[in-house]
């Protein structure tokens, strides 16, 4: 069952948006590009807000649109932070923990996921509040994966069976991310370096609104579908194909 902010622990979201983002062919930080006429940012600080779960949310930005982010952000009775991030996202979400020192649980979210549904983000609270230490969103892998050597070379076909794409937010009890984060490895996730302290990660259904606005094309993607979103006779039907796992 759904539980508010402020019953029980202490519910916290993390956003790191001060990345480049190269790949996206924009000459400004990632989050910062427009998807339907609002900022990424925007847009995934309003999901998580939406989402009914969180107590706080702490954004993580370059240093010099610290002051100039706070007039993007919506106006919620649910508090939003902005911080200086770092050069890594690493150092971002370093940063962001420290902004939130009493939280008991924290949610690190891409800026980049704008359209993130927030009915996903509160499971991923509620599987935290039910006793989870570590909660990730996953969706099966439609295409098949290979490895291959340094020379593109194919070495082997895993089984897509048992394979999931993650997404965010990622939930965290918030001593535990503390804790992984002070042993200064590194890992394409959070949950990653979680894993690397034996603690069991848990997923729970993913949603395709989740993906990362990576590439000029998922850009094109998301503006059509925030345009689908705000179309009077589309509003709140969109529905696209949505796999997912169960809880594990």
């Amino acid at each position: 069952m759904k539980t508010t902010p402020g019953d029980g622990p202490r519910v916290v979201a993390l956003v790191p948006a001060a990345g480049m983002g190269v790949r996206l062919g924009e000459n400004k930080p990632k989050a910062f590009v427009h998807v339907g006429g609002s900022p990424m940012l925007t847009l995934a600080v309003q999901g998580l807000i939406d989402s009914g779960s969180v107590d706080d949310v702490v954004v993580m930005v370059p240093a010099e649109l610290v002051a100039e982010t706070q007039a993007l952000l919506p106006v919620s009775t649910v508090p939003v932070h902005v911080v200086a991030g770092g050069a890594e996202r690493t150092d971002s979400v370093r940063a962001g923990l420290a902004a939130a020192p009493d939280a008991t649980l924290v949610l690190v979210h891409d800026a980049a996921r704008a359209l993130t549904p927030p009915a996903l983000i509160a499971r991923v609270v509620d599987a935290l509040r039910a006793g989870a230490r570590a909660v990730v969103p996953a969706l099966p892998v439609a295409d098949t994966i290979k490895s291959v050597d340094d020379t593109g070379a194919v070495t082997g076909t895993p089984d897509r069976s048992g394979l999931r794409a993650i997404q965010t937010p990622q939930g965290f009890d918030a001593e535990l991310l503390r804790a992984a984060y002070a042993v200064g490895t590194q890992a394409t996730d959070d949950a990653g370096l979680v894993e690397m302290l034996g603690t069991t990660v848990h997923t729970v259904l993913g949603d395709a609104l989740a993906f990362k606005i990576t590439s000029p094309l998922d850009l094109v993607l998301a503006n059509t579908l925030a345009a689908l979103r705000d179309t009077p006779d589309t509003a709140g039907g969109l529905d696209p194909t949505r796999a997912g796992v169960t809880a594990s």
